[in-house]
């Protein structure tokens, strides 16, 4: 298991107490590197939706937790943030939630000369995501082509 596995794994455990005792439900955790710093990433959410303090709670919280345990030896920031309103959908608790809902899917490659696609989110597997397109017809993506599934947003 890759180290920030291992890391996203400690969190999770980390975060159960946390979420517990305030009735939060854990959507993500990512440990990733952009432009020299590591950032760990905790996504919180309940119903009615996520506000600052809610945040603000969950990161002292979990700050002393990590400062306790001690298990990252590198420098990062660590973030606590609702998924937002075109969450991205990576675990099939998400893609359960979401179906019926309307999903942007971005491949790493074209199917029929296309990288990206919006449908109503009708099934997944382990193995594929079906989605019916605006004109009723439905598609079958592999999951292993999918770069990025997220809501879509409409104003």
């Amino acid at each position: 298991m890759a180290k920030h596995e291992v890391y996203v794994k400690k969190t999770e455990k980390l975060m159960e107490p946390i979420l517990a005792e305030n009735h939060f439900e854990l959507y993500d955790v990512e440990y990733v590197k952009e432009g020299g710093n590591w950032y760990l990433r905790v996504f919180i959410d309940k119903e009615g939706g996520i506000n600052v303090d809610d945040c603000e709670l969950v990161s002292r919280a979990l700050s002393d937790a990590l400062d306790r345990d001690d298990f990252i030896p590198d420098s990062y920031i660590l973030e606590v943030s609702s998924p937002g309103l075109g969450r991205q959908l990576k675990k099939d608790k998400h893609f359960a939630k979401s179906i019926g809902e309307e999903v942007e899917i971005k491949l790493y490659k074209p199917i029929d000369k296309q990288k990206e696609w919006v449908g109503i989110l009708m099934s997944y597997d382990e193995d594929n995501l079906s989605i019916q397109l605006e004109n009723e017809t439905d598609m079958v993506i592999p999951r292993k082509d999918i770069a990025i599934v997220r809501l879509t947003i409409d104003f």
